[in-house]
């Protein structure tokens, strides 16, 4: 059943990793034991941080309160689904777990964001998240159905990609601490993302800590700092949705792979009932004998019934919709990451960052303004 864009039906998720780029570093060393002790002498002279002149007092350099960045970010992840239910024109839900199985599908993204941020502690950095996005699903999968022997087989099967347009919102924070000029970075957000095809916007939490160095350049205010970390997101899995047949499917073929896909469905149920009433009444009653048959009669009927209904759909495919309720997850919650930063001076500084291993790879890249508030 290959598909223009069956592929909405599993609209997944994309989420775009933030933290705060500067940091507090506490200024230690000889060679900097000049620049410590004046840090002791000069007033603070921004509202924020919190407790600004303290810390400053106390050795640390604080970068600038507030800042501005926008980056950009690319993501390709491998994505599971599960407890999957289709239905049309708003008539039952069939539950697909058993017959349905996915080889590999993924989400690929491509998100333009802006960040402001204020530093509220010298040890807690807050910001907002306003993005734009792209995100792409790309799914394969096919329909399965067993046989007398609960041999399994594929009926149908599909392939297929689509674009999709979001918008994200959330909010974040980061709380950080300097170890001998370098710092550890514990970066949290929520976000939402907006997109057409779901009845409610798709919800991400990401935790991503960072540990990192900064080294400083012959310039004044100018350095680069490198880090490495994790990445971590969990996705509110349950997903609702309502769209047009027409969307969906392609209808050059529709008809003809409905119509294989029942009658392969009423060959493979002939031949599970002639084995069923060739067996004896004890070989009936064996335990593994009712397992097999409950199961292919189970499998059979729900591929039958969706081929059916969405027989039905096809005959007014222009007017048709699908309704459509499932759970996702990223196959990896977890994946590794590097980067890099090259402060310009206090108000500039140019970042890239990025992670792979495991089933997750992503690029970060982003400019930031800051200034005293």
């Amino acid at each position: 059943m290959k598909s223009k864009s069956f592929i909405t039906v599993f609209l997944l998720f994309f989420t775009i990793p933030f933290f705060a780029q500067v940091y507090t570093d506490k200024i230690v060393g000889e060679k900097n034991q000049q620049l410590k002790d004046s840090l002791k002498e000069v007033v603070y002279p921004y509202a924020l941080p919190i407790w600004g002149q303290k810390v400053a007092q106390k050795g640390y350099n604080l970068p600038y309160s507030a800042g501005l960045s926008v980056n950009y970010f690319w993501s390709d992840s491998e994505i599971t689904i599960k407890n999957l239910e289709v239905g049309f024109n708003n008539g039952p839900l069939y539950n697909l777990d058993e017959i349905v199985r996915f080889n590999k599908s993924s989400v690929e993204a491509g998100a333009i964001t802006i960040r402001p941020d204020i530093w509220l502690l010298p040890f807690l950095n807050v910001y907002g998240i306003f993005g734009k996005s792209k995100p792409t699903t790309k799914i394969n999968a096919g329909i399965w159905i067993p046989d007398a022997n609960n041999d399994w087989s594929e009926i149908a099967s599909f392939s297929t990609k689509a674009n999709f347009d979001a918008t994200t919102v959330g909010i974040g924070l980061t709380p950080t601490i300097g170890i001998g000029g370098g710092w550890l970075a514990l970066d949290m957000n929520m976000s939402w993302s907006d997109v057409s095809a779901l009845n409610k916007p798709a919800f991400s939490y990401v935790f991503g800590p960072r540990l990192g160095k900064t080294f400083k350049l012959r310039k004044p205010e100018r350095n680069i700092a490198a880090w490495v970390g994790g990445f971590r997101i969990h996705i509110n899995g349950d997903t609702q949705g309502n769209i047009a047949l027409s969307d969906v499917l392609n209808l050059d073929n529709a008809q003809q792979k409905v119509d294989n896909g029942l009658t392969k469905v009423s060959e493979n149920q002939t031949k599970v009932d002639t084995w069923w009433n060739g067996l004896t009444p004890a070989q009936q009653n064996n335990p593994a004998n009712i397992a097999k048959h409950n199961t292919a009669d189970r499998a059979l009927q729900s591929a039958g019934n969706f081929l059916t209904t969405l027989d039905g759909a096809l005959s007014t495919a222009g007017s048709s919709t699908i309704q459509y309720s499932l759970q996702k997850a990223p196959k990896d919650m977890w994946n590794f990451i590097v980067g890099t930063q090259f402060q310009y001076n206090k108000h500039m500084m140019f970042r890239l960052e990025t992670g792979f291993l495991g089933t997750r790879t992503q690029v970060l890249c982003g400019i930031q303004y800051r200034f005293g508030l």
